[in-house]
């Protein structure tokens, strides 16, 4: 992509309406516009952005054998009734259709829809266990929404429910799922400051957990276990105060954001809507469900939280909207040909490239650079001709390097692998 030709107008100055770091950086670096409070559009860059987080989603999700399905935004409220949740939840879009009357809710969760698509589907222990997931726009009526794109009203949720005929079933592949987690977030940069986090499991087993990443920016405390490398969240430590894994005494309070979940729902919503198996025996038995939550929003937001400077974004290469960028210092004919070369080379062997062509200052070209945040940066100038070579500084490194013409490929393509 040429940079004269995307929807791409950067911001010098701080947002004034941006409450956290991912708003200002984002909506800066022209990936995100506000539309409303906690209402954002993906603009092109963002959209690349989401898209690159959703592939590395669905590669893990669709190697623990979960199927891809996209359920409707509109649900009936008779769905929430059966399971109690019209009355009890209190950040519900509803509303009334004006001709047919009928009273709908515009999906935070889709237990309420997947449930009863499985009593289509499922009926005997043959046709069991199952995973369903999809990636889809959620709505949920904050009361405060802040933090950008950490906390909306409107946002993007991968959900996967599975239904199981045996809590032991059940067990292993929530462990399964616990795994590829953990896999997502070190293929989109942020594994090392994410701790699988012990929470509550409410009435149905001890624990779910949560995926907290160590941010100052976040909004949770958790406690971590420096052993174990995990952690348990504030109403845990409240109910004991040792490590659940090793019983270190010994937890570190830190600030956090939760990036996913994962909840062993039992039968809390398969029993409302009567979804059972029929056993080997020709017995009805209760159909057991997971449910597995990740906000691709939310965790975009949480990448740029603890991945910038304080020049703008350092996008993981893994999700990065661009491979390279790059740049022609001055528009005399030789860096404008030299540079058209490399551009079309580029974009001959499939590396995403975006070329800042514009007759712009060098200066605002290398400050655009930074905001925007691709991880490799190329530039051509009178002085890499003299030399025969190209510039490449990566986005998190302080130093560049000089790369001959030929080398230049082998060299982007170590850098791609090594991450």
């Amino acid at each position: 992509m040429k940079f004269s030709e995307s929807l791409i107008k950067t911001r010098r100055e701080k947002v004034k309406e941006a409450d956290s770091i991912n708003a200002d950086l984002l909506i800066r670096g022209s990936y995100i516009d506000q539309l409303a409070s906690g209402v954002y559009t993906y603009l092109p860059l963002g959209l690349k952005t989401i898209e690159k987080i959703s592939s590395v989603i669905r590669d893990e999700i669709n190697k623990i054998q979960g199927q891809e399905i996209l359920m409707p935004v509109l649900q009936p409220k008779e769905n929430w009734q059966k399971t109690g949740r019209w009355e009890t939840e209190d950040n519900l879009y509803k509303f009334t259709s004006y001709y047919s009357k009928t009273d709908l809710v515009l999906g935070p969760t889709h237990e309420e829809v997947v449930v009863p698509l499985a009593k289509k589907f499922i009926f005997s222990y043959k046709d069991l266990p199952k995973y369903l997931y999809q990636i889809q726009n959620k709505f949920r009526d904050e009361k405060r929404a802040k933090g950008g794109l950490l906390r909306g009203r409107e946002f993007i949720m991968k959900d996967l429910y599975s239904f199981h005929s045996s809590k032991e079933d059940l067990d292993d592949y929530y462990e399964k799922a616990s795994n590829a987690y953990k896999n997502i977030f070190n293929k989109v940069g942020i594994g090392s400051k994410t701790y699988k986090t012990f929470a509550s499991g409410g009435s149905f087993s001890k624990y779910s957990h949560e995926f907290q990443t160590e941010s100052d920016s976040g909004e949770d405390l958790i406690y971590l276990c420096k052993k174990c490398k995990v952690a348990v969240n504030k109403e845990i430590i409240n109910e004991q105060s040792t490590c659940p894994e090793c019983g270190n005494p010994k937890l570190t309070e830190i600030k956090a954001i939760e990036v996913g979940n994962i909840f062993k729902l039992m039968s809390k919503f398969s029993a409302p809507f009567g979804l059972t198996y029929r056993d080997r025996l020709g017995e009805d038995k209760p159909i057991l469900m997971g449910c597995y939550g990740i906000g691709l929003g939310r965790l975009m937001g949480a990448i740029v939280e603890v991945s910038h400077d304080k020049d703008g974004l350092i996008w993981p290469i893994e999700i990065a909207p661009f491979k390279v960028h790059l740049i022609n210092m001055g528009d005399n004919r030789e860096v404008l040909t030299e540079t058209k070369r490399l551009y079309e080379k580029l974009m001959k062997k499939k590396i995403e490239v975006i070329w800042d062509d514009r007759s712009e200052s060098n200066g605002v070209k290398l400050t655009d650079a930074d905001l925007i945040g691709i991880p490799i940066r190329l530039i051509i100038s009178n002085k890499t001709l003299e030399s025969k070579a190209i510039e490449l500084k990566e986005r998190a490194r302080d130093n560049s390097e000089m790369i001959q013409y030929d080398n230049i490929l082998t060299r982007i393509k170590e850098i791609v692998d090594v991450k």
